[in-house]
């Protein structure tokens, strides 16, 4: 409801031509908390934990904080009633929602922070947790209700492997995709039909596997087994993964869906899921998601090629590590591996999830972006009331009618609320 309201203030600001200024506080209403003087600032939502981390002489940090350890594989987890080991639980990752996929290039192959670095980051995750409870005693409503951001963890990155924690390049192919991509979080894209937005904004999927990485909200995640199955129930749009362990092969390649298609199997007491038949169209590695990939636009592509291996261990009771590997030679030009640690909470709730139901954010867009180029056509509004857009992307290929042209000034669309 809160999206839907502020969307709506928003288009409708535009369409009576308001001031810019106040089309983008309504369109980001749910985003930034209403302040009074005297109010610190609030934190800095998706941006990344180590940004402004303390400054530190690479050259005196210990060597263990550059030694990554193996998967423990000495802990025993119980059994099911029929044998398999027993994972089930809620695992939500907004214990490390703000942990980096990627760490700073001055951190090199460190994998863990200084005492320093991590003070400064847990600084951080204090004032997140510290915002819902200040807003509701102040009878407000901003960021502290909304982002659910609850650790970090001690590593300088997701990434493993580079062991530079920075993901590869995109391939020719892969950044002339990426310029083509269509997506709200495009600076100074314009919108006139459902394909300017992609899935996570018309609430169709997160995808996969961007929906296994932590967002400001939403991070819940369920793991439930029986016999044959592992199911993993995601909260972000109420997507769930059905896995069999049957040992069937994968379906054809025309056989597609949006979290792909998955098969598992046990090695020891670790769960091995392999998948592919990944239904291009949503971004692999989200926008939002800390230090994901530059320039934030949602539109990281995907070929019908790629592959996910995940591995499931518990390495004690209340502790799940998390490894992906994601392969996608067309698009990048190597593999990468992530690899975290989810602690177990079963005190964490799902709740429902009410977002393509009754959406209104596509439509708003539209109408407003409409509105906003036909005021500035009749000379109505200036191009300059309309947020400028970046410099559209080089051609990587020097074809015509590969990447679109510049955009035509629009009103600010970055980044809606997806609740």
């Amino acid at each position: 409801m809160k999206t839907r309201i502020a969307l709506f203030a928003a288009a409708a600001a535009l369409t009576i031509g308001l001031a810019p200024a106040v089309a983008q506080q309504a369109a980001r209403a749910v985003d930034v908390p209403a302040s009074k003087p005297g109010d610190a600032p609030p934190p800095r939502v998706g941006s990344s934990m180590t940004r402004n981390l303390p400054k530190v002489d690479e050259s005196k940090m210990p060597k263990e904080l550059y030694v990554l350890p193996p998967v423990s594989k000495s802990y025993q987890p119980k059994k099911t009633a029929w044998g398999d080991p027993d994972l089930r639980g809620m695992w939500p990752i907004d214990a490390i929602g703000g942990l980096s996929i990627q760490r700073t290039p001055e951190q090199g192959k460190r994998v863990w922070l200084s005492d320093e670095e991590y003070k400064s980051v847990q600084d951080n995750i204090e004032k997140f947790k510290g915002a819902a409870a200040a807003e509701t005693k102040a009878n407000r409503l901003g960021q502290g209700n909304w982002v659910e951001m609850t650790g970090a963890g001690r590593r300088t990155s997701m990434l493993v492997d580079p062991d530079n924690g920075r993901l590869p390049d995109l391939t020719e192919y892969g950044k002339r995709m990426q310029a083509l991509g269509r997506s709200s979080w495009v600076t100074g894209q314009t919108f006139d039909w459902v394909t300017d937005f992609d899935s996570w904004d018309r609430c169709i999927s997160r995808g996969f596997p961007a929906s296994m990485l932590p967002f400001r909200y939403n991070n819940g995640v369920q793991i439930l087994q029986s016999p044959g199955y592992v199911v993993i129930n995601l909260e972000m749009i109420h997507d769930a993964r059905i896995i069999p362990l049957d040992g069937r092969g994968a379906p054809p390649k025309a056989v597609t869906s949006w979290m792909g298609e998955s098969r598992g199997h046990w090695e020891g007491n670790t769960l091995v899921v392999e998948t592919s038949n990944i239904r291009p169209g949503a971004a692999p590695l989200n926008a939002a998601t800390i230090g994901g990939p530059t320039p934030a636009w949602n539109t990281v592509p995907m070929s019908p090629d790629a592959k996910v291996t995940e591995r499931f261990t518990l390495i004690d009771a209340n502790t799940l590590t998390y490894e992906m590997t994601y392969s996608d030679p067309k698009v990048w030009t190597k593999p990468f591996t992530l690899r975290v640690d989810w602690p177990r909470n079963e005190k964490y709730e799902f709740y429902e999830y009410a977002c393509h139901e009754g959406d209104e954010q596509v439509r708003n867009y539209i109408v407003a972006n409409r509105a906003l180029r036909s005021k500035i056509a009749s000379g109505e509004a200036k191009p300059e009331d309309a947020r400028r857009s970046a410099p559209s992307p080089a051609n990587p290929n020097g074809t015509s009618g590969e990447v679109p042209p510049p955009p035509r000034p629009q009103a600010d669309a970055s980044q809606p609320s997806r609740r």
